[in-house]
């Protein structure tokens, strides 16, 4: 019996000793293939996450579209505008006669409220020019010394005059349609530029007998209609020139303060980042 116990215990070790892999190792390989199926299934379930993410996002972006178009309609072709570059100005003799455009047959029906005369001077016409046109209308002022209201040839500080004195007589002699006053229009309207240009050129007789041009520009339909689409751009943002001279103004200052920066940060510390120290750990 004792021989036979001690053949049994060298028998079990010899089978434990060439058997397939050990306790510790098998719990190991098996704890090892959990965790690589824990994160195949987590890169499977962000897949489908990421999946999901961009097809709500497109499913939200046709429904933006959709609703869009059902609002404003059908898109407008977009045209080159030379006054939508970052360094781009405004073409003045556009907006010049973009103005005898609007004063001869826009300004019969829309106001702009918001434009004075002196905002045409060194834009469209000279100081000159603007006083005389200034002069041409007749405006209501006072009260004078005798309370009592008065008519004064107009000045540069007074705006556009109305076409109308009140809503209600503007919606009469208009079949119950009020004109938008165009001050802001290009800025109101959805894709405004291209909206007033595709506007305009929906029309296709001009009023008979109304001269429109002083210069030697071709008066076609597309012509006049890009003159007072830029007249009415300027006028929704006279400032644009201004703020683009000034933003290039303040990139040329500031890209020369960040070479002095960068020059002064080498000379001021290249010699603290260069420097070698040596430790003497005998001493």
């Amino acid at each position: 019996m004792a021989g036979g116990g001690v053949i049994h215990q060298l028998l079990r070790r010899n089978l434990q000793s060439y058997s397939g892999v050990p306790p510790v190792l098998s719990s190991f390989t098996s704890k090892k293939f959990h965790d690589d199926a824990g994160s195949v299934g987590m890169r499977s379930l962000r897949a489908f996450a990421l999946l999901g993410a961009g097809l709500s996002g497109f499913l939200s972006f046709a429904a933006v579209a959709s609703a869009d178009e059902a609002e404003h309609g059908l898109e407008c072709p977009s045209y080159p505008w030379p006054h939508n570059g970052i360094l781009s100005s405004y073409d003045h003799a556009s907006i010049r006669r973009g103005h005898q455009v609007y004063q001869q047959v826009c300004a019969s029906c829309h106001s702009m409220s918001l434009i004075s005369y002196r905002d045409l001077v060194g834009v469209a016409y000279t100081e000159e020019e603007t006083k005389a046109m200034a002069a041409e209308i007749e405006v209501v002022d006072g009260p004078n010394d005798e309370g009592e209201m008065f008519t004064r040839p107009g000045k540069l500080s007074d705006r556009f005059p109305q076409p109308y004195s009140n809503e209600q007589a503007a919606r009469f002699a208009n079949g119950g349609a009020y004109p938008p006053d165009l001050s802001l229009i290009t800025k109101a309207r959805h894709n405004g530029q291209n909206y007033v240009f595709a506007l305009l050129t929906g029309y296709r007789d001009p009023p008979a007998g109304v001269s429109i041009r002083e210069d030697s520009t071709p008066a076609t339909e597309a012509q006049m209609g890009k003159d007072v689409v830029s007249f009415l751009s300027w006028a929704a943002e006279p400032e644009m020139e201004e703020r683009k001279l000034m933003g290039f103004k303040w990139i040329f200052v500031l890209s020369l303060a960040l070479f002095q920066a960068a020059y002064y940060r080498r000379l001021k510390w290249s010699v603290l980042k260069s420097r070698k120290l040596v430790l003497d750990v005998v001493n």
